[in-house]
């Protein structure tokens, strides 16, 4: 992986600084802004200067960028960028969801120089139109292909995995959410949750849910004394705190064995949460604070998911395709 403070030039490396210490974004969504502006940066200077098109695309160093570089900015570059972006589409163009990522770290980059550090008085993403998204439904489990994932949790670290399971499907749990909780964040019927950008939610457990995790700490073996492990709820059987891929192993093995769709992941079950909760009558404002989400919106997707499901309902019912005789 790139290193920003050893790659980045000053301008970069203080924006990159200002989303990790002062908005508590995590490293991975520092390193993405950090690759995605590389890239674009690169093509800014490819694009000024022809003869670097003699020179490796990644080769090409961006330690000179300067505020006079970003300052000379236009939007045609932006687009120009976007539109050189490599993908594995048929076009041969990048996803729009890759280009819609991109397009957030240029704004948000300009954004920080114009507002935050007042290093630019125009912003050339103020008229930047972001790429059209196909709104694709989140993929999720019906309640008795959870139920089938549930029974066909077995082996020797039967009631860790069990109990993982158990959260993602009961509370809408993020992986990394997960992997992050510790001893004490289980308080009687509630448990602490630290979501993105540092952010503390409090879930109620359900009885599913506190039977799970009592049956997996009376089994759960002491981790190490180390600092960063000492005091983490899920154990490895290195007596280390679980990674976010070992829990994504342990999550395919049981929809493996449980005969589901491989592709299923962790965030599938948090799918699976949120629209088995949302079916059954939960608030979408209510499960807006228990999945974490920041915005509405995020959440609204569950709604368009409780629609088709309603559908289904309808079409279902025996009486779906009877119809009047017509009388001769």
């Amino acid at each position: 992986m790139a290193d920003y403070h050893l790659e980045a030039p000053p301008i970069l490396q203080e924006f990159l600084s200002y989303h990790e210490s002062i908005l508590s974004h995590s490293a991975k969504t520092v390193d993405e802004y950090f690759l995605d502006l590389r890239s674009f940066f690169r093509y800014l200077k490819l694009r000024r200067s022809p003869e670097l098109g003699q020179v490796p695309f990644q080769d090409i160093s961006i330690l000179d960028v300067d505020l006079d570089f970003v300052a000379k900015t236009q939007l045609s570059e932006i687009y120009g960028y976007l539109t050189f972006l490599p993908g594995n589409t048929k076009s041969g163009k990048a996803e729009s969801s890759t280009r819609a990522r991109k397009c957030a770290a240029i704004r948000s980059f300009f954004n920080y120089l114009c507002v935050h550090a007042h290093q630019l008085d125009t912003n050339p993403t103020q008229a930047l139109n972001n790429p059209k998204l196909r709104k694709a439904l989140p993929r999720y489990l019906s309640l008795s292909e959870s139920l089938q994932l549930l029974e066909a949790v077995s082996g020797p670290n039967e009631a860790r995995d069990y109990c993982i399971l158990t959260l993602f499907l009961n509370c809408g749990l993020r992986v990394g959410e997960l992997v992050g909780l510790n001893l004490q964040d289980v308080r009687e019927d509630t448990i602490r949750v630290l979501g993105k950008g540092n952010k503390e939610r409090q879930i109620y457990l359900n009885e599913a849910c506190l039977e799970a995790i009592g049956a997996y700490l009376a089994v759960r073996q002491p981790p190490k004394e180390e600092l960063r492990h000492k005091d983490a709820l899920f154990v490895s059987r290195n007596r280390t705190r679980l990674t976010t891929r070992a829990v994504e192993n342990i999550v395919q093995k049981a929809v493996r064995k449980a005969g589901l769709d491989p592709k299923y992941s962790p965030h599938k079950l948090r799918h699976t949460a949120a629209t088995l909760m949302l079916n059954k009558g939960v608030d979408i404002r209510t499960l807006q604070d228990v999945l974490g989400h920041e915005n509405l919106g995020t959440t609204q997707i569950y709604t368009h998911v409780s629609d088709a499901n309603m559908k289904q309902a309808v079409d279902a019912n025996p009486l779906a395709h009877v119809k009047k005789s017509q009388e001769s």
